[in-house]
């Protein structure tokens, strides 16, 4: 096992009605003028924005509205965000949505309180020194932002998608109320299962260290989410099944799952950013449609971690090869995204790349690693274009 440091400041209020206790929390956190920021008429439709206004019209808790964030959330709103809260003197964020709308309301935060463009940070240039301090009314259990140190932003010019983590976004609340997710389109709950799972997953496959606690709470969390993603296709109102998913989703992003190992190998979320930038599909089933291509490029130099995710975590009988054990949990794996209606490759992602699509999207993955990057297996610019040839 590796050292490791745990940092979780995130305070969680989680239960049903939580949302009536908005206007308590930014109280508490210091707040006294609120950019509330939120994504399309979904949380305007439920009337969960006006319930969210009216407890902070109570309070007397002045604020500045912000809608439309977008999956992949651009830079643009990003910058329309930033000018109005130095306009407003805004001095807390609350983010009423998914992790599109946290992560664009994270990077609104570091612009209003860092000097120069915020895409710096995204772009490797430069490192944030401060965050507006934020909140968050979670409606999508996928991402982890709520809980999480990292934000994705898609830069419209180029079609140029990028992360930047740091404590300093660490949200200061996080409300959970798993009656919020109740409305989610089928499709949409499968990706945010499809990225919980991910997110551990990146952390579970690497060459770099590992502890049986950690990896014991990470094959758990895995199994969880699968068993009830599939009571969900089946029943999308099961309130403890949502309740399972949406809690899996903040412990699987907050560092927990990653304990004791060398950070984790984050490949598949790198090469599907390219596709979410260029295609703007859906992260989680973009996640699904790269994984299975992925895992069989690398599984060979990460055997032990292969065969062990098929036994423990898939099911898989520990009989015959090393190899053949772990082929067939990552066609188990595969099995199950099509059970919960998740694409397998490109083409039921319903992307048609050209050979010049996939050579750009693999040098712009390249780039936005620095080279090179992966923990299973070190991957370079042209092991990235065989990832996206084989997923086609």
């Amino acid at each position: 096992m590796f050292d490791f440091r745990y940092y979780t400041p995130t305070k969680v209020v989680f239960g049903k009605n939580t949302e009536a206790q908005t206007a308590a929390l930014i109280r508490e956190f210091g707040g006294k003028k609120v950019l509330i920021h939120y994504g399309g008429g979904s949380v305007v439709r439920s009337g969960l924005l006006k319930r969210v206004t009216d407890n902070l019209d109570e309070a007397g808790i002045p604020y500045v509205t912000l809608g439309g964030a977008v999956p992949n959330p651009h830079l643009g709103l990003v910058y329309e965000g930033i000018e109005l809260c130095k306009k407003e003197n805004v001095d807390f964020l609350l983010a009423v949505g998914g992790g599109s709308t946290i992560d664009s309301a994270k990077a609104i935060g570091y612009g209003a309180t860092n000097e120069g463009d915020v895409w710096d940070f995204y772009d490797y240039k430069r490192k944030a020194t401060a965050c507006l301090p934020l909140g968050v009314i979670l409606t999508i259990a996928a991402t982890g932002s709520e809980m999480s140190d990292s934000s994705v932003i898609t830069k419209e010019e180029g079609l140029v998608k990028r992360g930047y983590s740091s404590d300093y976004c660490r949200p200061k609340f996080a409300i959970m109320n798993p009656e919020l997710t109740m409305t989610l389109p089928d499709y949409q709950t499968a990706c945010g299962c499809t990225d919980i799972m991910m997110h551990t997953m990146e952390r579970y496959f690497t060459n770099g260290g590992n502890m049986e606690i950690t990896d014991s709470i990470a094959e758990g969390l895995i199994r969880t989410v699968m068993e009830n993603a599939e009571i969900l296709v089946k029943d999308p109102k099961n309130y403890e099944a949502r309740a399972e998913v949406m809690w899996a989703g903040s412990l699987s992003h907050n560092g927990l799952t990653g304990c004791g190992n060398d950070g984790g190998d984050w490949m598949t979320h790198k090469l599907e950013h390219e596709l979410g930038g260029l295609y703007d599909v859906a992260h989680g089933a973009g996640l699904a449609a790269i994984w299975g291509s992925w895992a069989r490029y690398v599984c060979g130099n990460c055997l032990p971690r292969f065969k062990r995710f098929a036994v423990n975590v898939m099911g898989v009988k520990p009989e015959g090869t090393d190899e053949e054990i772990a082929l067939k949990g990552i066609e188990a794996m595969e099995d199950f995204y099509r059970r919960i209606h998740m694409p397998t490759n490109l083409r039921e992602l319903g992307v048609s790349a050209t050979e010049e699509d996939l050579v750009t999207m693999a040098h712009k993955c390249a780039v936005g690693v620095g080279g090179s990057m992966g923990s299973a297996r070190l991957l370079y610019e042209e092991d990235m274009l065989a990832i996206y040839r084989a997923s086609m």
